[in-house]
């Protein structure tokens, strides 16, 4: 498999060199030079394969022989090695609880299966030593340096926004020390992405460091969300109808994934995309006119993104079209308050908790069986509802326990470098502290 930037489609890449180096020369996004179909026997024998079976499957023509098979698979099962539930909620409604892993939340995936790629790239070639740079929103950080720490060969420098992750999610990015630092930025999301969009442009940077990011730009971050659908559907498949997934998006990775394993054949009837007040894409489905704006502040702040990195992708799926993209995937907005009454109703309903997200996604799944009420649906549960303890709580009027592995976090102490602007980050990465 060979990827092309969307900025350059002259530009060729293999899978490592595109995991290694995250961004294209001209900084474009990777894709790939084509989607093959799975083949029938693949989705006939779906329901009675292993979760490691079914992404590798899923994922080799993407790695090619790039990865031995079984060194392949080892990654998929290290990655995979927790469950992905779909619980149903109320008719026709269900959801695919992904925060069973060791961080709580959806992004564990992609961090992992990316830590595995890179890790082997970088025994098998002699690399030399990686940089992780990454910006988050909330629950990327805690996932990323999960998922890469004490792998060798790799630093990992976290970006943050001050006040704006839970205080889990802060927790999880700046208590595991070793090869992870984590940079506490006085400003929005949108702020810490473009400073790093800037450290890859650096070519004083670029000089004393191997850089890569490990947000969904990365294709190995990106790729393996894919898993989720498949996944599901082996599990909703029985219900005999159209399967609809209502995702909460905000850099539209996830999603965009989603729309990667239809493409491989599974079948999907829609694609909802659940924003917050963050709603770019939402106001693009219903103007035509794709126009970014600075994001706001939620209570789902993991969605606080004004300008989605992956959308481009999605665009390039449906060739650049903007009926084509219509004809695939609906987007709706909501605000704290509709996400509040969400939580709340469906706990005295139903009696199931939602974090701030998945309500989200829950929304634009009731919105969209208005007009399609023969369909059945699954919204994406991103995140455990602990880690917005304090929102939960106040919407649906009962405690939350947290587990055990978080309340050790809790505990640990908060260990996190305070930068104002690009130059404190250049300045960090460029010293003997930061390398």
């Amino acid at each position: 498999m060979k990827y092309f930037s969307l900025n350059n489609r002259t530009h060729s890449s293999s899978f490592e060199n595109a995991v290694i180096r995250g961004l294209a020369p001209d900084k474009g996004l990777y894709f790939p030079e084509h989607i093959q179909k799975l083949p029938d026997s693949f989705f006939a024998a779906l329901p009675n394969m292993s979760q490691t079976e079914v992404a590798y499957h899923a994922i080799k023509q993407f790695v090619g022989d790039e990865i031995p098979e079984k060194d392949l698979k080892e990654i998929i099962a290290t990655t995979l090695d927790f469950e992905f539930p779909v619980v149903h909620v109320k008719d026709n409604v269900y959801t695919l609880e992904l925060f069973h892993g060791p961080t709580l939340a959806f992004k564990d995936v992609g961090a992992r299966f990316m830590a595995g790629s890179l890790g082997y790239f970088i025994t098998k070639n002699e690399v030399g030593k990686v940089t992780v740079l990454v910006a988050t929103s909330g629950d990327t950080g805690g996932a990323v340096a999960n998922g890469f720490l004490g792998v060798e060969g790799i630093d990992v420098v976290i970006l943050y926004p001050k006040g704006k992750v839970s205080k889990i999610q802060e927790k999880q990015l700046t208590t595991l020390g070793e090869n992870v630092t984590a940079l506490e930025i006085d400003g929005a999301f949108d702020q810490c992405q473009d400073m790093v969009k800037q450290a890859f442009l650096d070519e004083e940077i670029q000089s004393k460091r191997q850089l890569t990011s490990a947000n969904s730009i990365n294709v190995a971050r990106w790729l393996p969300q894919m898993f989720y659908y498949f996944l599901a559907y082996r599990q909703l498949a029985s219900e005999g109808k159209d399967i609809v997934f209502s995702v909460p998006s905000g850099n539209f990775g996830n999603i965009c994934a989603g729309m990667v394993a239809k493409e491989l054949g599974l079948s999907i009837k829609h694609f909802i995309a659940s924003n917050n007040a963050n709603r770019t894409v939402t106001d693009y489905l219903e103007t035509g006119n794709y126009e970014p704006k600075p994001s706001v502040s939620t209570i789902s702040n993991a969605m606080d993104i004004g300008n989605p990195s992956n959308f481009v992708r999605i665009l390039e799926l449906f060739q650049n079209e903007y009926g084509n993209v219509k004809e695939n995937l609906t987007s709706f907005s909501y605000n704290d308050e509709e996400t509040k009454q969400a939580m709340q109703s469906v706990y005295k309903e139903t009696g199931y908790v939602m974090d701030p997200h998945g309500a989200v996604g829950y929304l634009g799944l009731q919105e969209h069986f208005k007009t399609h009420p023969d369909e059945v649906g699954a919204f994406l549960e991103t995140a455990h509802p602990c880690k917005f303890r304090e929102t939960v709580q106040e919407a649906i009027g009962k405690e939350i326990e947290i587990p055990d592995a978080i309340k050790e976090v809790l505990k640990k102490e908060k260990k996190a470098i305070s930068i104002k602007d690009y130059a404190d980050l250049k300045s960090f990465l460029l010293s003997e502290q930061g390398i």
